[in-house]
């Protein structure tokens, strides 16, 4: 299998996505003879191979859909060695250091290559990523990775700690990203490791502190258009409101008709008809006989009934508003970038 060239078809040792629901994906490795368990009851590995990616496959209670594998689809179901960067984040990257076909890219450190994977893709069919980790184990699990991926060509993982012995590049990159404790120490060798006419740098940084002392250091080394960058996801509760229309009528023509038991009328008329009233009262001062009284309790203004407020009907103007909630966690870390001109 190889993320770099798609095929159509599930082969044995492809790794594919397991789609049960939005919130419910899993990443397995197909090979003939075995057998995962879902929510729905087994799949069979040799009932997937064959299949077309994209297809529905039932199981005992249900069915899911066998999906190709994306930079996107891997960050949500990875292992998991190190915190990795999100699909939001990621974009945020790619977008600020303009990565594109042909483009070479360094980046530290590799963790679980979730930011790896999508730079890959961004960069090729030409470009190449220069990749480095001091954890040795994560650097040779990551390196498997890739191999199994089929991106092994596009990429170089070293086993490396650049804070303390920098990265050995000189000249070769267009953009770099460090994902750091002290990003501050490998901001001179990342300078270094930047093309002479000129690139862009990001760094990742949990803290403000991080922060503070890598926009310093940018400063001081030359760098210019120095930005930071926060992305959180802002979740809105939409809802369809209903409210009524409004209905405009004559008060001297209107005749009235008797209300029917329940109905809600619009309170500004019923207080101009009752004032309107007692004025009468007091004008003619005479008692009313019981058929007179009749009459006038049978006479009340023609206000139509509306309906409640949020009561879809064709009479009601109809919009969608959104709320954002009041708490809402997503904090991962501040994007720091920084320009490199040539001099």
């Amino acid at each position: 299998m190889s993320l770099a060239k798609y095929h159509d078809k599930v082969k044995e040792n492809d790794t594919v996505i397991l789609y049960l629901g939005y919130d419910n994906m899993h990443a397995i490795k197909i090979k003939k003879g075995s057998v995962f368990q879902t929510r729905y009851g087994a799949l069979r590995h040799n009932d997937i191979i064959g299949t077309t990616y994209g297809s529905r496959v039932h199981c005992p209670k249900g069915y899911l859909y066998i999906l190709y594998p994306t930079p996107e689809l891997w960050t949500s179901n990875l292992p998991h060695r190190t915190q990795i960067l999100y699909t939001t984040d990621i974009s945020v990257v790619s977008f600020q250091l303009d990565l594109k076909p042909g483009a070479v890219v360094v980046e530290s450190g590799t963790g679980s290559a979730s930011l790896s994977h999508s730079i890959i893709r961004s960069i090729l069919p030409d470009g190449h990523l220069y990749t480095f980790e001091f954890h040795k184990e994560r650097a040779q699990k990551a390196e498997e990775e890739f191999k199994d991926h089929g991106l092994s060509d596009y990429v170089t993982v070293t086993h490396k700690d650049v804070c303390q012995f920098g990265f050995d590049l000189e000249d070769v990159a267009d953009a770099v990203f460090l994902d750091l404790p002290v990003p501050w120490d490998a901001i001179p060798s990342a300078k270094k490791a930047l093309k002479k006419q000129g690139g862009r740098i990001c760094s990742f940084s949990p803290c403000i502190e991080q922060v503070q002392k890598s926009c310093a250091c940018f400063a001081e080394l030359g760098f210019e258009e120095i930005s930071t960058k926060e992305c959180l996801v802002r979740n809105f509760d939409v809802r369809t409101i209903n409210l009524p229309n409004p209905e405009f009528f004559s008060r001297d023509k209107t005749k009235s008709q008797p209300q029917k038991k329940g109905s809600r009328f619009d309170r500004d008329d019923m207080d101009a008809y009752s004032e309107e009233t007692a004025e009468n009262s007091a004008q003619c001062d005479i008692v009313e006989s019981s058929d007179t009284k009749e009459n006038t309790t049978s006479e009340v203004l023609d206000t139509p009934a509306w309906d409640y407020i949020g009561r879809k009907t064709a009479a009601n103007f109809s919009f969608k508003a959104g709320i954002s909630l009041g708490r809402m966690p997503g904090h991962t870390g501040y994007l720091t970038f920084a320009t490199l001109y040539p001099l």
